[in-house]
């Protein structure tokens, strides 16, 4: 195989990315399969039509049926709203289709475990969208716990804070909608968190949790975009049935606790993603915001001069880096979703699974439902319950 034929659902914010990944991959990654943007699939015609042209897709589908089974397409990519991936993926795996799922995989633990179940009857690759893994930066951070230079992990804490639907007059749009969502904060940003906790520091095994939902009713959306909306004007309102913020604790099972924050309702922060870990030789600190740095503190460094000190990943010693510009020539954003794509282009040519899969979209899935367990009964609940 030389060529990717990839059939994608939905094209509108991690539609752009994922078109702009696609696009690019080549350009920079020329060993890595060539993706080829075949069909994109939409249910307003008009609107699917104009993103096609500007995206760079040769064909369009309004049902999502046809798309699966075409006999031009190899992956299906799936970032509709997350109450249609299990569907389309279950169709998909069975036309043996490979498949590359946003997260969170599913509403449900329940439906996670079906989509990773069909996937593997399948003998397809499957691959969940957790883009903040391929920073170079997190990367590093993954390389420091890993080779031991910060010891026995001890802490492991996590925030991810925005503040875009802080106005009670902003639109009930279907990212506050639990059948659809599956849940809000924590389905949303806190996946991310605890993707990020499982790829760095290992298996949660116990979760405690609360949560609240700020504002109860909002106005009915009258258009959406992403992350942007407009309000019906006066018009009818709805009740929000997700969590605007989430926090909770954890256990790991490797003896490391951890703290965990995700909301929409903190006040300057317009997508602030971020942890850090402490073991017994060191720590990291992450922002994404500042998202090609990583502060690196070592306990062996002289005592006169210890202290955090900001490590600019973009040497070509780190990973990704040197595919892109010169040293100190910072990436952004999109490039994640590029080295996701890198990944998952290079596992379907070898053979592999890529890394995180449809197994890590389960495991994410059983905390998120933990968590909501644990908020729901007022207790720990165990991992193993699940």
């Amino acid at each position: 195989m030389k060529q990717l034929r990839i059939g994608m659902i939905g094209y509108k914010f991690m539609g752009k990315a994922h078109s702009n990944a696609y696009k690019t991959l080549p350009m920079f990654f020329p060993q890595a399969l060539k993706p080829e943007m075949s069909v994109l699939c939409g249910r307003n015609a008009e609107d699917l039509q104009e993103a096609a042209t500007r995206l760079g897709w040769q064909d369009t589908v309004t049902d999502w049926h046809e798309l699966v089974t075409r006999d031009d397409i190899d992956l299906v990519d799936i970032n509709a709203p997350s109450n249609v991936h299990k569907e389309i993926a279950l169709a998909a795996a069975k036309a043996g289709k490979h498949l590359f799922c946003e997260k969170p995989l599913a509403l449900s633990l329940a439906d996670s475990r079906e989509m990773l179940q069909a996937a593997e009857a399948a003998g397809v690759i499957h691959m969940v969208g957790f883009n903040y893994r391929f920073s170079p930066a997190v990367r590093l951070a993954k390389k420091l716990v890993e080779s031991g230079r910060l010891g026995k992990i001890h802490h492991f804490r996590a925030w991810f804070l925005q503040d875009w639907i802080l106005d009670p007059e902003f639109p009930l749009v279907w990212r506050l909608q639990k059948e659809i969502a599956g849940s809000g904060s924590l389905g949303d940003l806190g996946a991310h968190l605890i993707d990020l906790a499982h790829f760095l520091v290992g298996d949660v095994e116990e979760v405690i949790g609360m949560s609240e939902t700020f504002i109860k009713e909002r106005p009915l959306a009258a258009e959406m975009t992403g992350l942007t909306a407009k309000g019906s004007g006066g018009g009818p309102r709805g009740e929000v049935t997700v969590d605007d913020a989430t926090l909770f604790m954890a256990r790991f099972a490797n003896g490391a606790i951890g703290s965990f924050e995700a909301t929409r309702f903190a006040a300057g922060h317009r997508s602030t993603n971020s942890f850090e870990i402490n073991g017994s030789l060191g720590s990291v600190r992450f922002d994404f915001e500042r998202m090609n740095e990583l502060e690196v503190f070592l306990t062996s460094d002289d005592e006169d001069i210890q202290g955090f000190r900001r490590v600019l990943a973009t040497d070509p010693v780190h990973e990704y880096a040197a595919a892109w510009w010169p040293t100190g020539h910072t990436i952004g954003f999109e490039h994640t979703f590029i080295h996701e794509v890198l990944e998952l282009s290079n596992a379907i040519e070898e053979g592999r699974q890529p890394e995180p899969n449809f197994r890590d979209g389960v495991k994410c899935q059983a905390v998120l439902e933990a968590v909501e367990r644990s908020i729901e009964e007022r207790r720990w609940v165990s991992l193993s319950e699940m």
